[in-house]
């Protein structure tokens, strides 16, 4: 098999995360044009029409994209150990923290992904800052439902860590980085404390590492831009 992916997208990193915890050998593949607009997609786009990662290639030829699609097949195909808990309500918990990630903090992310492309002097503040409130708006819906065991769900790694660790380090860390403001973890003392356990699991240590690598790669030609 064959995970079209990137290090610096968040979505693959809950694709990841299944494959590391139940030792599957896949090739990764780096398609092109995904985080540069005038490099061209080309061939991908025959492997994944949309044109996004990541995408799951079997050894048959057959493609399946979406991160969340991509997660459930896995864990059919594979079911141990699983990455789904087998109480319904904890299963029902992880989706509801892959979705407060997906459609509110990476939603409120989009402005500053947009600024982080631009030179300083372009930068519209006052957006920024609407987005930067959009963010701990969703932090805050995160604080609530966040579990306190060390993971995002129970007591073990769950598909929630997956969605939950690239976004906690783009709003905890990028961000305010780049763009300054208050400490994001004030106020959130769940998220906090999870952010300070997560990283005592192995494969939650080695899915940050690869994405604060990614971001420093790709943050190295800001510095010639600013």
């Amino acid at each position: 098999m064959k995970l079209h992916q990137t290090y610096l997208s968040p979505f693959p990193t809950r694709v990841r995360l299944l494959l590391y915890a139940k030792g599957i050998e896949v090739e990764f593949v780096e398609p092109p044009g995904i985080h540069d607009s005038r490099e061209s997609k080309g061939d991908y786009l025959k492997i994944n029409p949309l044109g996004r990662v990541p995408a799951l290639e079997l050894d048959d030829g057959r493609v399946l994209p979406e991160s969340e699609t991509i997660c459930e097949y896995l864990e059919d195909a594979f079911p141990a150990p699983s990455l789904r808990p087998a109480d319904p309500w904890a299963r029902a918990q992880v989706r509801l923290i892959a979705r407060l990630c997906d459609f509110y903090l990476v939603m409120a992310m989009v402005p500053l992904f947009t600024a982080s492309a631009q030179s300083r002097k372009d930068w519209d503040r006052a957006r920024i800052d609407g987005a930067l409130s959009e963010v701990r708006r969703a932090l805050d819906y995160l604080e609530y439902y966040i579990g306190t065991e060390g993971y995002a769900v129970g007591g073990s790694l769950t598909q929630a860590d997956g969605a939950l660790i690239p976004q906690l380090i783009l709003a905890f860390d990028w961000a305010p980085k780049l763009f300054g403001g208050t400490n994001p973890m004030d106020g959130l003392p769940k998220l906090a404390a999870y952010w300070r356990a997560i990283p005592a699991d192995p494969i939650a240590a080695r899915l940050i590492r690869e994405t604060q690598d990614a971001i420093e790669v790709a943050q190295r030609p800001r510095a010639a831009r600013a």
